[in-house]
């Protein structure tokens, strides 16, 4: 029998179907009852009707009256979409972790002492300084032809003289070059500001990691 009923008659129905399970055996034994809302309103029936299929429900064994189990309702395709998009990123936080701790256990192998550790942070340091070095000397030299370009256009004009096109370009040409250069001036800066903190996080992973080594040995 497939009808929807109302809570009141959901609760009849659980009481008849429980009455007749303990006068026979069988099937009817293990039917069960479904409790959803529709429209605001809790509904009950015997079988799950189509256009419930998707919302969350209630499962009632008929015998016992007892909920046996609680379905949640159906995603959407943006909160699956959301839930995927979560699972991917949990993921990829876990890959992270994984990763680093094969870089931590590599750098612990890698380096015998705390000593070879620094050496080595010490080489990236010396290129960097020695590169930003280059940039700082480039950008002054950029800057002093621009001061002397815009210095020569400057008495042209105060002489009531034209300012050549090809000075005029070459203006141009010079004050794009300054601020490319001072821009990777900067990236360059913050390069190396990244190798000392990289290097103050090596050092506390790396003592992190020979600790456990060196209290087992004493």
């Amino acid at each position: 029998m497939n009808k929807t009923l109302s809570l009141l008659a959901c609760a009849l129905l659980v009481a008849t179907a429980s009455g007749a399970a303990t006068a026979q055996k069988g099937p009817a034994a293990t039917k069960k009852l479904y409790c959803w809302n529709e429209n605001g309103r809790k509904v009950c029936g015997d079988a799950l009707p189509a256009h419930a299929v998707d919302s969350a429900r209630t499962e009632i064994n008929a015998k016992s009256g007892l909920a046996t189990a609680r379905v949640d309702r159906a995603l959407t395709a943006e909160e699956r979409a959301a839930t995927a998009a979560q699972t991917q990123a949990a993921r990829q936080v876990a890959l992270a972790a994984q990763a680093a701790a094969l870089r931590d256990r590599a750098m612990a192998e890698s380096y015998a002492t705390e000593a070879d550790l620094r050496r080595a942070f010490a080489e990236r340091i010396a290129v960097m300084d020695e590169t930003v070095k280059a940039s700082r000397l480039g950008v002054e030299g950029r800057r002093q032809s621009l001061v002397s370009l815009l210095s020569r256009a400057g008495e042209n004009e105060l002489a009531s003289k034209p300012v050549p096109k090809a000075m005029a370009d070459n203006i141009r040409g010079q004050h794009d070059q300054l601020l490319h250069q001072q821009a990777l001036l900067g990236q360059q800066q913050l390069q190396r500001e990244a190798i000392d903190e990289a290097q103050a996080a090596a050092l506390v992973r790396y003592h992190a990691l020979k600790k456990p080594a060196s209290t087992a040995g004493s």
